[in-house]
């Protein structure tokens, strides 16, 4: 099991609990067609968002995904801990994490979504924050 954000463009987003969900449940069926690795088909605030984002938790497939092998073993090891599983869409960035990094994985997301003005979604949990970025919470 991983521990699991979402980033979402806010201009695409409903604005009701019951209406996001249907929305999220429907953006998580992966049925856009496109490579869900490729960061160019997002809106230019969540590729901004994962630029910065994948400095401090980059992705463990794609284009950007770090080299391990020049590292000696507990930097490698520490990295590891840091990789994250990024499925990348046109209106939204879902991040599945290790449960080892969740607080610091919510609180970096959380302060990137609203530093680039896109929604956060906290899919992990039951009744799991969903917050634009102008701090409305639904």
């Amino acid at each position: 099991m991983s521990y699991d954000l979402m980033v979402f463009e806010k201009t695409k987003a409903p604005v009701t609990r019951n209406e996001f969900i249907a929305w999220y449940e429907k953006q998580t069926e992966w049925s856009e067609d496109h490579d869900y690795q490729n960061i160019s088909v997002s809106s230019p605030s969540l590729k901004n968002w994962f630029m910065e984002m994948i400095n401090n938790f980059p992705p463990m497939n794609g284009d950007y995904s770090p080299n391990l092998d020049p590292l000696d073993e507990k930097e490698a090891e520490e990295l590891e801990l840091h990789l994250v599983d990024y499925s990348i869409g046109h209106d939204m960035i879902y991040a599945s994490f290790s449960w080892s990094v969740a607080q610091e994985a919510y609180e970096h997301m959380r302060k990137l979504a609203v530093k680039y003005d896109v929604g956060f979604f906290d899919a992990s949990e039951e009744n799991g924050d969903i917050i634009f970025p102008n701090g409305t919470k639904i």
